[in-house]
């Protein structure tokens, strides 16, 4: 593979920080292609020392791309280019179906179907009283065979008969829309928290990782809510974007 410093060239004339063009040019090289997933870096005292830069500098380079979850720093290992991250823009669309749109063949593991008692916060979403039986489903999302998301979405009973066998091979919204329900409108709330050990373990992250939430009440055409979702993402492997326009 061609060197780094034969595809990066730093301007110093260029009002642009040092660290910033950098991490760009790595970046572009990194979405190219050019550095496949798995691809180790060389250790950042010698990376300064190769461009001129201040090992700050570097430093500060690297960890940007880190945060974009870009790169990956490894004990024992180093840097490594890590599989570039989900982008999902916010839209009354499943997980299922932006991943399948995507190209990142979305797979599923269903955790669990049954049907439990609301608890306070589904029963307050979907207008049920607090005990009222609502289908429980709870399944780990995959993209590429690397997990991303676990989903827990709750369904007032009646709504819709799903199997682990059906939800196994698309999305929820699929299903309910094959089954003549008409989704209209949803309300969602998206957040961040501290993973559980027991979702640190699902998603393949360290205890105490940053986790990304959604939680959602999705309404069919008259109003009624037929599906509330809480939903917790890999933020190493996966970002919501929304588009705001001025007014």
């Amino acid at each position: 593979m061609e060197p780094l410093t034969k595809k990066i060239t730093i301007d110093r004339s260029s009002p642009v920080p040092l660290y910033f063009q950098f991490a760009q040019q790595l970046q572009s090289l990194i979405e190219a292609g050019d550095l496949p997933p798995g691809t180790r870096l060389s250790n950042e005292i010698l990376m300064a020392d190769e461009f001129g830069l201040s090992r700050p500098t570097m430093r500060q380079a690297m960890q940007h791309l880190v945060n974009k979850g870009l790169l990956a720093r490894k004990r024992g290992v180093g840097t490594q280019v890590v599989t570039n991250r989900i982008r999902r823009q916010v839209e009354f669309t499943s997980l299922f179906e932006d991943l399948e749109r995507d190209g990142r063949r979305p797979s599923t593991q269903v955790l669990s179907v049954e049907t439990v008692p609301a608890g306070a916060a589904t029963a307050t979403a979907l207008g049920l009283d607090e005990g009222s039986p609502v289908l429980s489903v709870d399944r780990l999302r995959l993209a590429e065979d690397q997990p991303i998301a676990l989903l827990h979405n709750f369904l007032p009973e009646g709504v819709i008969e799903l199997s682990a066998d059906s939800l196994s091979e698309g999305g929820l919204y699929q299903l309910l829309r094959r089954s003549g329900v008409v989704l209209s409108t949803a309300e969602q709330t998206i957040g961040a928290r501290r993973a559980t050990a027991a979702e640190a373990r699902l998603l393949d992250e360290t205890r105490g990782a940053t986790l990304l939430t959604m939680t959602r009440t999705a309404f069919d055409g008259s109003g009624k809510p037929v599906e509330y979702g809480s939903h917790v993402y890999r933020a190493s492997r996966y970002a919501f974007e929304m588009t705001v326009a001025a007014h």
